[in-house]
């Protein structure tokens, strides 16, 4: 059987996936999420934090109600539901972070939770970090050799 074959009996089997619902969970959803950040900088900047340092305290909220939700099986039944609406915001990076932490705490806490905690996030963190080094050193270079 080859890829086109296989495919068609896939097809035929699997229910059609309601992408427009799914679409507007995953916008209403991540919605929330910002606006539940921007609830938080506002109280944080009526505590007095100016606006860079409320930016810091929420992403640093974020990912720890994210964290703490994921560890308690929260984070995935809502995803399950909001899809994307709560994989793209930062609150996404938490729970992949925390995911396979959780999932091998039963190992220990050295070679089950640690090993595995940036099982998921940590090539995207050493690419992410090589690739904004290497357009560093691009605009440094044009900014002080080019045209």
């Amino acid at each position: 059987m080859d890829k086109q074959e296989y495919q068609k009996k896939v097809s035929a089997v699997m229910p059609p996936s309601p992408k427009l619902k799914n679409t507007i969970k995953a916008f209403l959803c991540g919605g929330l999420v910002c606006s539940i950040g921007q609830a938080f900088n506002l109280l944080y900047q009526r505590l007095g934090a100016d606006k860079e340092k409320a930016s810091t305290y929420v992403a640093i909220t974020l990912i720890t109600i994210a964290a703490i939700l994921t560890a308690i099986g929260v984070f995935d039944k809502i995803a399950r539901h909001a899809g994307a609406g709560t994989i793209v915001p930062i609150t996404g990076f938490s729970n992949s972070v925390v995911s396979p932490a959780m999932e091998f705490k039963s190992e220990g806490n050295i070679l089950g939770t640690a090993a595995k905690l940036f099982t998921i996030s940590g090539p995207v963190i050493v690419y992410g970090s090589a690739a904004a080094g290497i357009y560093g050193l691009i605009y440094y270079i044009v900014q002080n050799f080019g045209a």
